[in-house]
């Protein structure tokens, strides 16, 4: 390949690659406005995450587009085929962050228009956010700086995640049982602190494609520690 050939070919993998991270970007401050919205019932916030869905939508159509003239002008092969089969993966994961996002501001939106400001567990939700939050930020970094051992630590934060989704969820079932009058505010909450874990689902999954991305393996399904043996090997 001659070599202005090749400088442009690494400047569209380095454009989709900003692409994803300005994607990643919109659906973090998307999941920080909804809970932000759920914390302060601060209904324009909750909207703007609601308004704000297109762009994302948006986004994943032209970074897929592109992954597809890439792949159609270049037939990029090893590593490089693996970049773009990342990509299209990981944006797929984004946009469904960002319909998780939607769907807390929506079912906060719901709190309130029935007058049920009291939001039970909500220490244990925001927490559980920001857990969720960390993952996706993990996961970004590590696509941006080609780290398969920081990629993979995001899928131990998974099993975290997930242990405080069920401690809610027992909670919750406790509070409902307890007064039932709480019963339609709590099916609520179940359905946010679900979308909750569902973010942290699809930023384990960003971090699985990386982890294939730089080391070749794919590492769905895989126990912990052969998650991390995947990411610490020096064979590829």
């Amino acid at each position: 390949m001659p070599d202005h050939t090749s400088r442009q070919f690494d400047q569209e993998l380095e454009s989709v690659r900003g692409r994803v991270l300005e994607m990643g970007g919109l659906v973090e401050a998307q999941i920080r406005d909804a809970i932000d919205g759920l914390a302060t019932a601060n209904r324009e916030l909750l909207t703007k995450v609601i308004n704000s869905d297109h762009r994302v939508n948006s986004l994943e159509v032209m970074v897929d587009e592109e992954c597809q003239h890439i792949i159609a002008r270049r037939q990029p092969a090893a590593g490089d085929m693996r970049m773009v089969f990342t990509v299209i993966k990981t944006i797929t994961d984004l946009e469904r962050i960002g319909d998780e996002a939607v769907k807390i501001a929506r079912m906060s939106s719901n709190l309130f228009d029935a007058n049920r400001v009291q939001v039970p567990r909500f220490n244990e939700i925001k927490h559980a956010a920001e857990v969720a939050i960390s993952m996706l930020r993990k996961a970004l970094d590590a696509f941006a700086r080609l780290d398969a051992v920081q990629a993979a630590s995001v899928v131990k934060d998974d099993v975290q995640l997930d242990e405080e989704y069920h401690s809610v969820l027992r909670q919750l079932i406790t509070y409902m049982m307890e007064d039932p009058r709480t019963i339609s505010s709590s099916l609520e909450i179940i359905t946010i602190i679900k979308s909750i874990e569902r973010i942290g689902d699809h930023a384990k999954n960003m971090s699985e494609y990386v982890v294939f991305m730089v080391k070749g393996k794919d590492i769905r399904h895989l126990s912990l520690a052969d998650v991390e043996r995947a990411a610490m090997s020096t064979d590829e």
